[in-house]
């Protein structure tokens, strides 16, 4: 297990460019097994989540060749049918979160998919039911296996596009449905879709592959089946979570930094958030300049009651940037109410950032009062472990600002979302070192 050692309190200048979006790549990544074609993908975060699902496609017999950084052509024109219905595929599957993608696009054209329970982050439950019901709805008889524990999808004639109102707007269970309804016969309509910018983003490719889909970009999807699908080019969107971690990276360090290439407009209402925290941000085209500032002052309400920031469905705040959100809030002059709702374990974390001196009151599993020290009190080096891939990122940068050494162990969970983070950000000015 590996482990990051931070020397704190360094400041950070230059700029930086932001990863391919991971939660993009696995979905486009899956989306490769719906055509015998060729598809290139370009601008792949090379992290290990999305080394995982590229791996899993290779064992499932897609071709796969690295052209370059981030530069993939996938072709799945000979898929082992029967190796995807081996024990030790569902057992792969099952450690990996982003394997769920996979599912709508191998019952769509082969007939039969295996759905376990999903590995990953150890942020509470994570329910499977919307892309269970979805396949269903389009015609999928299920079975469970308890030996497995893993469900069996498969369908004896095509599937067939149907009605749909999703229980909730879920991101990959839209995205799973989308791509098996593009294979069905007629017409599917999915109203309480998700509808964030990587979902537009699987649509569009979609699209270019031959599909046929209205409505991208609302909540309410219609896709107009088709008999095949064929080889296309796409490039993934900038990662905006790295954007915000980057953007929280400069303000609890007191630091200028520009944040370039970040598809501003892609961003929704991640910039206005961080100015909520005081944080005065700049567009510059297509970048993001964020100044240094002695102090961030909280906004409040226009009523005076204390600042909420929660997290909704696109275009609502996205969860995964509240971690870094509420670390940022620490050093932040004023109190905000940070309200984790998608998820109940998320805010757990906030026991170590107490421990190193942070004001905060953990109210329940979803909330928690952040009272901002304004940087009069620095938070104190420690000792942690990354439960998951935010909670790991929003660690570092707390310790980044910390003063003294800090460790961070479990940096894998890390290393699942972030490229080559260390190298990056010791090219900025941080002080951060790899031990194994």
């Amino acid at each position: 297990m590996s482990r990051f050692i931070i020397e704190g309190g360094h400041k950070l200048h230059g700029s930086i460019t932001p990863q391919g979006a991971k939660n993009e790549a696995l979905e486009v990544i899956s989306a490769v097994l719906l055509t015998s074609e060729a598809v290139t993908i370009t601008n792949i975060p090379e992290i290990l989540d999305v080394k995982n699902l590229i791996d899993l496609l290779q064992g499932m017999g897609v071709k796969v060749t690295r052209n370059g950084v981030g530069d993939y052509t996938f072709e799945a024109s000979k898929v082992d049918t029967e190796y995807i219905e081996t024990e030790e595929f569902v057992r792969k599957c099952a450690a990996l979160r982003g394997s769920v993608m996979v599912v709508g696009p191998l019952l769509a054209r082969f007939g039969r998919a295996w759905f376990p329970k999903p590995g990953g982050d150890k942020i509470g439950r994570r329910r499977v039911d919307t892309h269970l019901d979805g396949m269903m709805r389009l015609g999928a008889a299920m079975d469970y296996d308890q030996t497995r524990r893993a469900f069996r999808l498969h369908r004896d004639g095509p599937l067939r596009g149907a009605w749909m109102l999703l229980d909730e707007a879920s991101v990959t269970g839209t995205a799973n449905i989308v791509m098996a309804a593009t294979l069905a016969e007629g017409t599917t309509t999915i109203y309480n879709a998700a509808c964030e910018p990587y979902l537009q983003q699987l649509c569009r490719l979609l699209e270019r592959m031959g599909a046929v889909i209205d409505g991208i970009g609302s909540n309410l999807l219609t896709v107009h089946g088709v008999s095949r699908l064929g080889g296309a080019a796409h490039r993934i969107l900038p990662d905006m979570i790295e954007v915000g971690s980057f953007i929280g990276m400069a303000a609890i360090n007191r630091s200028a930094l520009t944040i370039k290439d970040v598809s501003y407009r892609d961003l929704g209402i991640i910039p206005d958030s961080f100015r909520r925290l005081g944080v005065n941000l700049e567009q510059k085209g297509d970048d993001i300049f964020v100044p240094e500032q002695d102090s961030y002052e909280i906004e409040s309400f226009l009523d005076g009651s204390i600042m909420t920031l929660a997290d909704a469905p696109w275009p609502g705040l996205t969860p995964d940037l509240l971690s870094v959100m509420l670390v940022v809030a620490t050093q932040c002059k004023g109190s905000v109410l940070i309200h984790q709702k998608m998820f109940e374990s998320r805010l757990f974390f906030v026991d170590k950032l107490i421990d190193m001196g942070a004001q905060i009151i953990l109210c329940d599993p979803h909330r928690a009062v952040v009272i901002g020290h304004d940087h009069r009190i620095t938070l104190k080096a420690a000792r942690m472990t990354s439960p998951d891939i935010r909670a790991g990122i929003a660690m570092l940068l707390a310790a980044m600002s910390a003063r003294g050494t800090s460790v961070i162990d479990n940096i894998e969970q890390i290393d699942r979302g972030y490229e080559d983070i260390e190298n990056r950000l010791n090219a900025l000015g941080a002080v951060i070192a790899r031990e194994q």
